[in-house]
């Protein structure tokens, strides 16, 4: 039965495509950061001379080996946090810093030298949390964002409040993720209105696709995209895989293009469309062909993702990667049963890969978490399939992705602590 679309479900399903395909300019956690500091640095009224900032062990994870753009090259909290203070434009969200002359990329570094900018680590039990006090002559300005990039909870100068919601009470989870199901994802998929779709996915392809070129033409990290297709044959298998990789080669080492995010994460938006656009060139699919895959692939990452959260031990390319796969199989011609044994196939060999927070590695990770969704696709065709029992794999694709959601959440939290220690060298050797 093909889902109406003036049913609530499928209004949702627009909502949550429309929520989660923003443009972002650079990672998105020190993004967040720069955000926040823009925004500090208008309600105090110019350049702090002194900030302090407090942020999660998972906000250190993601921010510590990632190139800010627009910065020549800076790296870290500290730095993050200048580019929105000098540079940022608050109103551009996640392009905080998508547009800066040169004199004030000399001037973030000018002004990281002369003035003190304090970073701590926050415990607590919020995954994503950064709090900015920022200081000039007698002003003072409070800023808290929590749960997700641009979610200002609270802001506050000289003592007096001027924004406050509760970041304890608000929902870890997006509003409509409880509905999706893989069935209704494909159904939804077939029936939406072309047009509507195209108008979040569209600059997703654009965007996502021309980092990856420019990941392979330039070069970026360790170049995981040229070193698949130099060392691979040239099969659209293989292309795919390079790509994606390349996308991300671009992505974390600064490159100064957007990329249109999905569940908070560009390497997740990439590694969702990227290979499906490569296969759908290959083809020669139409236009509505590859939109309607694209969507498949990225609802299916969403659907993974709302079980994990945003930030976690769990690395989110193997979501979007898998995910890949049942858009590629979207695009072949296959629906509900091909789709739902790509992803419980691909999920079966690679859940359980770690994150470690953003840089070049992560390239990889999407490589190979791509090759498991075509693997997971190849698998249905050839007749083969991971069964019920397999280790976490059980009856029920959508049973499947919960059990991968209680891994991610839920079984990998104090491996998430681990990670962390030992990316900080907090871990004795004795």
């Amino acid at each position: 039965m093909r889902m109406d679309k003036n049913d609530c479900k499928y209004r949702k399903y627009i909502e949550l495509l429309k929520k989660e395909l923003v443009p972002a300019m650079g990672c998105t956690e020190p993004i967040a950061i720069a955000y926040g500091a823009a925004r500090a640095r208008e309600v105090l009224g110019g350049l702090p001379a002194h900030t302090k900032i407090a942020v999660s062990r998972n906000i250190v994870k993601n921010v510590k080996s990632v190139v800010i753009p627009n910065t020549n090259g800076l790296k870290g909290i500290d730095a993050a946090a200048a580019a929105g203070i000098v540079a940022g434009r608050a109103d551009k969200e996640l392009e905080v810093i998508s547009a800066v002359p040169g004199d004030k990329k000399r001037e973030i570094k000018e002004y990281l030298a002369a003035n003190t900018i304090e970073v701590e680590t926050q415990e607590g039990d919020l995954l994503f949390d950064i709090q900015i006090e920022m200081c000039k002559g007698e002003d003072q300005v409070k800023l808290r964002i929590t749960r997700s990039h641009t979610n200002i909870v609270y802001i506050e100068k000289n003592g007096k409040v001027l924004l406050e919601n509760s970041c304890e009470e608000a929902k870890e989870k997006e509003d409509g993720v409880d509905l999706l199901t893989v069935k209704d994802i494909v159904d939804f998929a077939e029936c939406a209105d072309l047009e509507e779709l195209a108008a979040y996915i569209e600059p997703q392809i654009q965007c996502n696709y021309a980092i990856a070129q420019e990941g392979i033409r330039g070069t970026y990290g360790a170049n995981i995209g040229k070193v698949l297709l130099n060392s691979q044959e040239d099969t659209v298998q293989n292309r795919a895989k390079a790509m994606a990789a390349a996308g991300s080669d671009a992505r974390m080492s600064g490159c100064e293009l957007p990329v249109v995010i999905l569940t908070g994460s560009g390497n997740q938006g990439i590694a969702a469309a990227v290979p499906v656009i490569v296969y759908a060139e290959e083809m020669g699919s139409s236009r509505e062909e590859l939109i309607r895959a694209v969507a498949v692939s990225d609802l299916i990452t969403i659907h993974q993702r709302s079980r994990i959260g945003k930030l976690s031990a769990y690395c989110g390319a193997v979501n979007a990667g898998c995910a890949s796969g049942t858009g590629i199989a979207y695009l072949q011609g296959g629906r509900f049963p091909e789709i739902a044994h790509t992803i419980v196939n691909s999920l079966a060999v690679v859940s359980g890969m770690i994150c470690d927070g953003a840089k070049p590695s992560c390239a990889a990770k999407i490589a190979v978490s791509v090759e498991a969704g075509i693997l997971g696709y190849h698998m249905y065709l050839q007749g083969q399939e991971f069964r019920g029992g397999d280790g976490i794999v059980t009856k029920g694709v959508d049973e499947t992705i919960y059990n991968v959601g209680q891994l991610g959440k839920d079984g990998m939290r104090e491996t998430d602590k681990k990670i962390v220690d030992i990316m900080m060298g907090c871990v004795s050797k004795e």
